[in-house]
């Protein structure tokens, strides 16, 4: 990355400004803008999270933040309520009070002698979310939007609910605020206010994953903030980003299709990361691309940026199977629209012979499966962070515990480029069930390559509002979607399709050992091919940004994953270690360290011994002072009920502050 220690204009920086809200509680925020815009107002861009402008993202924010702020604007960085130095409790994601909270801080912004009243807002994750949720609740002052790596659809397209299916990724995301909700704000800051700030985040932030598990169906729990209830609600121009191993490239396509106002997207190689920062490689020159969409929308300049396809997409290459890819090869293309004209879907049938796209079909033939729960172990995360292991691996031994469907070798390449389809007549013989269906690359030497995949609880076929139990035996058709992809398959390739009754860890298995049977005539594989790649485009520049902070590592950020097999017990073990690093933050002298520890196990063929175990280990500390928090989360099941078990324990130097327990049991619906 190209590191521009040499900025257009100077800029300063206010490292604390409290924002009052409506009902008197104050929000914390940090701003970096252009020197003299008290006296020349310049366009303010927000970015509005929870996780703590003064510390956790510090080091992303001050290479990003003046670097934008010395091209004519004021960056904004909020904490949300209840996290950071910002007063309150967080109880949530995305509450009302959240949103509201949100047009607050952009109508303050708004009023400051500093902007010129036009605010932008931007995130990635959490912030890419709310700026979508708010734009949907039109503040006057908001005049555009940059969301990366975020979702319009809350229920099925978020770390809850995937085609229906609970993901642990649930578990996995609840923790990790569960250990965040437990972090002080800073006595630099807030003074002597802060021990009362903490007491109330650690006896009122709550279990989020009992919060989640309790609403299993799309009901207004989920509607709230899923801004593909109403697309008509947001009217300024939007900016949608992500990447292929992200667990949210399907909404950038969605958000171009059906935004009324103008809309443009981008998908890149990418984990959930800024494109700047984007692995796997190529990242881009992002800060340069995002800055072009500010200036034609905040400070009405023709960049040109209007003028260019609403559809950029990175094409990957083949390559090998592996956890982690530092770098994928390939090449950028674009669409002038969502669906594509340049798209065509084929359809290939499913073969009796277990052939993708055969000639004879036969439409009372059927094959059946019922998969050992092994199946998933190399299936990655639900959302990969580009950390080793968590993409997924060759596929050759989950295929083994699958039904197989595959292509003769390609007698040319393949290109795919949007959403495969499966429609599929089977039936079941339980009254809940789950189908995993993968789509994989099979190289010539049978190294196997997962490219996309798609999940369905089958009680959710006609919905996510109202499931229903199945009749076993009784025989009905369902559409299961796959994740968006841009992948080219080489000529002497052949693509697989493979279908599993589980995917653990991924999805949480349905309650019974399921057999699935496939009527392979009236099912088929719908492929959206793009035949002409037309003229190539030219690459993005290489990355840039501002100068890092000054920070010193005692321990460098690791991440370790690991699957192993008891032989004995037949149990099967994930584990993963994400160890965010030990560092002081030279300027301020506060030391912060962040220790994450995952583990999820389960013994064919009993899908009820499914366990799920997270921990997380915060530590903080200047001077004398100090914090030390430790939460921790299981998550167990029976045929009927979902168990929950938690702790928090909190420290401040060698006295435990406050410890509180959670047992909780949720009834199973339909999952």
């Amino acid at each position: 990355m190209k590191i521009d220690t040499d900025l257009p204009r100077p800029v300063q920086e206010l490292e604390h400004v409290e924002i009052p809200m409506p009902d008197g509680t104050r929000l914390a925020a940090r701003i970096w803008m252009t020197e003299g815009a008290e006296d020349k107002p310049v366009p303010a861009i927000l970015e509005y999270i929870p996780y703590r402008k003064n510390d956790k993202t510090l080091e992303r924010d001050a290479a990003r933040a003046p670097w934008l702020a010395a091209r004519d604007y004021a960056y904004v960085r909020v904490d949300l309520r209840g996290t950071g130095e910002s007063e309150g409790v967080m109880k949530d994601e995305y509450t009302e009070i959240e949103l509201a909270d949100g047009c607050d801080v952009i109508a303050w912004i708004a009023d400051q002698a500093w902007c010129d009243g036009g605010v932008g807002i931007v995130g990635i994750s959490w912030g890419g979310f709310n700026g979508l949720q708010i734009a949907a609740l039109r503040p006057p002052a908001l005049k555009a939007v940059v969301t990366i790596c975020s979702t319009d659809d809350r229920y099925a397209d978020d770390i809850h609910y995937m085609g229906g299916v609970p993901l642990s990724e649930q578990l996995s995301w609840a923790s990790v605020m569960f250990g965040i909700n437990t972090l002080p704000p800073d006595p630099a800051h807030v003074g002597e206010r802060w021990r009362d700030m903490w007491h109330r985040r650690l006896d009122e932030s709550g279990l989020w994953l009992e919060t989640w598990l309790g609403h299993q169906t799309r009901d207004t729990f989920w509607k709230h903030g899923s801004v593909c209830e109403n697309w008509a609600d947001i009217e300024v121009p939007v900016y949608a980003v992500s990447g292929w191993v992200d667990g949210y490239c399907r909404a950038v396509f969605r958000l171009v299709e059906n935004l009324r106002g103008p809309a443009k997207g981008i998908v890149g190689p990418w984990a959930h990361k800024y494109p700047h920062l984007g692995e796997p490689g190529p990242a881009i020159d992002w800060l340069s691309e995002e800055t072009r969409w500010w200036d034609h929308w905040l400070k009405g300049e023709d960049t040109g940026i209007m003028d260019e396809p609403a559809l950029r997409l990175f094409l990957q290459d083949h390559a090998e199977p592996k956890s982690h890819y530092v770098a994928r090869e390939g090449r950028w293309i674009a669409e002038p629209a969502w669906p594509s004209p340049n798209v065509a879907r084929t359809s290939f049938s499913l073969g009796a012979d277990g052939a993708l796209g055969g000639d004879s079909v036969q439409s009372d033939d059927t094959l059946s499966i019922s998969s050992p729960l092994w199946v998933g172990g190399h299936g990655g995360k639900w959302c990969s962070y580009a950390h080793p292991g968590d993409q997924p691996g060759d596929q050759r031994r989950d295929d083994a515990g699958s039904l197989v469907f595959q292509t003769a070798p390609l007698e040319t390449d393949l290109h795919l480029v949007g959403d495969a389809r499966l429609t599929l007549t089977c039936r079941v013989d339980r009254p809940v069930a789950q189908i995993a269906a993968r789509l994989v690359d099979v190289a010539p030497d049978g190294s196997a390559t997962r490219i996309s995949y798609g999940l369905l609880n089958l009680c959710h076929r006609d919905g996510h509002e109202d499931p229903q139990l199945l009749a076993p035996g009784e025989d009905l058709t369902v559409e299961v979607s796959f994740k968006h992809i841009a992948q080219t398959l080489c000529a002497g390739h052949r693509l697989r399709l493979s279908l599993s009754t589980s995917y653990f860890p991924i999805a949480w298995p349905s309650p019974e050992p399921v057999t699935l049977t496939v009527r392979t005539g009236a099912s088929e594989l719908e492929l959206p091919q793009r035949a002409d790649l037309g003229p190539d485009l030219p690459d993005f520049s290489p990355p840039r940004a501002g100068t890092p902070l000054d920070v010193e590592f005692q321990t460098p950020p690791r991440s370790e994953w690991r699957v192993s097999e008891d032989f004995d017990s037949g149990r099967v073990t994930i584990e993963i270690r994400d160890h965010e690093g030990a560092a002081t933050i030279i300027p301020q002298q506060f030391f912060h360290s962040s220790e994450g520890r995952e583990r999820y196990s389960i013994i064919p063929p009993d899908p009820t011994s499914a366990e799920g175990e997270v921990t997380w280990i915060h530590e903080m500390s200047r001077d004398d002072w100090s914090v030390r928090t430790e939460t921790r989360t299981s998550l167990t099941c029976d045929s009927d009920f979902y168990h929950i078990v938690a702790n928090l324990r909190a420290w401040e130097g060698e006295t435990l502050e406050r410890e509180h327990d959670w047992s909780v049991s949720i009834p199973r619906n339909h999952s």
